[in-house]
């Protein structure tokens, strides 16, 4: 059975990331909804995508690309045709592996999904599974128990059907080494850069061309739609502070809890040891003791020298050197006939010649710490807001699902939900999602895009309950909204000129860049060219190069070198120079073996994309490419 949470652990872990942050999960409930035909998106083998679902997944991408990216990540780069596209092909892909894992009757059982679940550090309070916790956590993102572990049960199945396809996969060892030999091949290259910025004094840019960048681009000098909102604000730290914990409740803590304020006695001492070991022969030890008792004669003569004495005759390698100092210890920490020998002892007290199961011992205690328990004044407080946190949680745990569905359930208005747990509605001032972004509670990705959605923006609802941070839900609403403004020519007349003088003067490095590559690949030398020092890199390890020069390093022809190639390059150009090529190093036979799994694990995939591609086709699949491309009203 632990085998089995050990090999699923990662899936649960990234559908509790996914719980987090938006993400799309694979949900039996997901494939169950039903779907009209005029808002059918796609028919797949007769299950229809719904233009909802469709919408839902699109946001719940962007929402995850946002959390990626920031909030300056612009979603109408996203919302492209090909984009949908390849979006809608991902849930037809679902839809068809959906079906497989049916057929294969591919399930995972009670028992196991219960200890995978409650083996989740998120689900846990204090090392152990708390139902509340985990009904809190799904609660807050508007999640029943049954919903996540439906999900959760499709995913495991989903696993298993991908190791079962793709895990059987292993190539050929003559095909793994010569991948691996290919892909750790280094090249030594040198380069040099053609920037753009020489040539900006060649670039002439007049009122005209300012003209034609703005007409084609007007979307590009747009002011940011922008919204003023209000919002609620419901905490486990809030909801405890309603209720602070009572001096009856605090002294009970404390008397539970006893045995950790208990500060045990405790000793430092230093010895001096004449090492027999516990298996020695009678002589020996007699000898180790005799010599102990001569060391023992010698300090009662010089009692001040103990330390020296320790340097010069201890054998324990730990100590010696500090003149035997052991630091503090308490009971339980050393072998017992050492430790009683130093608990009888008096502060500054010597021993007598202690036996121990590592030879003799001397022994003189030098500080000796009483023993102590914390009184309930020094943890008072600390206490307090241990039990006024554990309240908080609980009754966020209670009231989650609640906030939750009242911000949903009354959508006009955050008063119902403000007044029901005595919390302040709070507003900002006017923000947007790129040039005054929110800060606080509200700059949570997830509840910046519900903001700015339509519901928000047109229909003045309520968002939906977000949890912005652990136990911490924030609903919010538009109270003002302003749409986005096409800007003035005048207004970005100056940011247009010096637009097109860097893509001008790019272009010029390009041309000067591309006409001395030509004469390098032709033989002829350049002499004006400075050339940086050569660097290796391989197929995986490029550095910072960009992959469009990564790709065109790899392509020259290693039996003609030098070879020359070139690439585009931020404002200009790029000439590399392939000085040679150099064999890769011999591998081990564990770097090997990790190399052949790696590759293996490759091949996998590309069986699986494969095997998803076969059922695919032979699934009837139909694309309602009208409703496909329609945007939300």
């Amino acid at each position: 059975m632990f085998d089995f949470v050990a090999k699923y652990k990662f899936i649960i872990q990234i559908m509790l990331a996914l719980i987090m942050v938006p993400f799309a999960f694979f949900g039996l409930e997901s494939y169950t909804r039903s779907a009209g035909g005029a808002d059918t998106v796609a028919n797949v083998a007769g299950r229809k995508i719904s233009q909802r679902e469709f919408n839902d997944e699109l946001r719940q991408q962007m929402d995850r690309l946002r959390g990626v990216f920031g909030r300056n990540f612009d979603t109408a780069m996203f919302d492209t045709p090909a984009v949908r596209l390849e979006l809608l092909d991902g849930m037809i892909n679902r839809e068809v592996l959906n079906g497989a894992v049916r057929d294969a009757n591919l399930t995972i059982n009670d028992e196991q999904l219960r200890e995978l679940i409650a083996s989740q550090p998120s689900f846990q309070v204090n090392g152990q599974f708390n139902k509340d916790q985990y009904k809190a956590l799904l609660a807050s993102q508007n999640m029943t128990e049954q919903q996540f572990e439906s999900r959760l049960r499709f995913d495991l199945a989903m696993s298993q059907l991908n190791r079962a396809v793709g895990g059987s996969v292993i190539q050929a060892r003559a095909v793994s080494d010569r991948l691996a030999a290919i892909e750790n091949e280094k090249r030594e290259v040198s380069e040099v850069a053609i920037a753009g910025q020489s040539f900006a004094g060649q670039v002439r840019i007049d009122q005209a061309m300012i003209q034609t960048y703005y007409d084609a681009n007007l979307k590009q000098f747009q002011s940011p739609e922008q919204v003023k909102a209000e919002y609620v604000l419901l905490s486990a730290d809030q909801l405890g502070a309603l209720e602070p914990a009572t001096e009856a409740e605090i002294k009970a803590a404390y008397e539970s809890r006893a045995a950790q304020y208990r500060q045990e006695e405790q000793r430092r001492a230093s010895h001096i040891l004449i090492p027999a070991a516990a298996d020695a022969s009678a002589d020996s030890k007699a000898a180790a003791r005799k010599q102990a008792e001569t060391v023992l004669a010698e300090l009662k003569r010089t009692p001040n020298r103990f330390a020296d004495l320790a340097k010069q005759y201890s054998k324990d390698p730990g100590s010696a050197e500090k003149g035997g100092d052991l630091g503090f210890f308490s009971r339980g920490m050393l072998v017992k006939g050492f430790e009683d020998a130093a608990f009888a002892l008096r502060e500054g007290e010597t021993s007598g010649v202690v036996s121990s199961e590592f030879g003799f011992h001397i022994i003189r205690v030098t500080t000796i710490r009483a023993g102590k328990t914390k009184a309930l004044d020094e943890v008072r407080a600390e206490l307090a807001k241990e039990i006024t946190r554990q309240k908080g949680m609980k009754k966020f745990a209670e009231a989650a699902e609640v906030f939750s569905n009242t911000v949903y359930e009354q959508s006009d208005s955050l008063k119902p939900v403000a007044d029901r747990f005595k919390l302040t509605i709070q507003r900002t001032d006017w923000m947007s999602q790129v040039a005054t972004p929110a800060a606080g509670p509200l700059a949570h990705p997830k509840l910046m895009s519900a903001l700015f959605s339509t519901d928000a923006t047109q229909a003045k609802r309520n968002t939906d309950a977000v949890e912005v941070a652990p136990s911490t839900l924030v609903a919010a609403r538009v109270i003002e909204y302003r749409p986005a403004a096409q800007r003035k020519l005048e207004e970005v007349s100056a940011e247009i000129d010096v637009l097109l003088r860097r893509q001008q003067a790019a272009k010029l490095a390009h041309a000067d860049g591309a006409a001395r590559l030509a004469k390098l690949q032709a033989g002829q030398t350049d002499a004006t060219l400075k050339w940086s020092a050569g660097r290796a890199l391989t197929r995986r390890g490029a550095g910072n190069l960009p992959p469009d020069s990564v790709r065109a390093i790899l392509s020259a022809d290693p039996a003609k070198l030098p070879a020359y190639v070139g690439a585009e390059a931020e404002g200009g150009y790029v000439i590399y120079r392939v000085n040679k090529v150099i064999a890769p190093e011999a591998q081990d036979e564990k770097q090997q073996k990790a190399m052949r799994a790696r590759l293996d694990g490759q091949a996998g995939g590309a069986q699986y994309d494969a095997y998803v591609a076969a059922l695919r086709a032979q699934s009837k699949v139909v694309i309602n490419t009208e409703n496909l491309e329609k945007r939300q009203p």
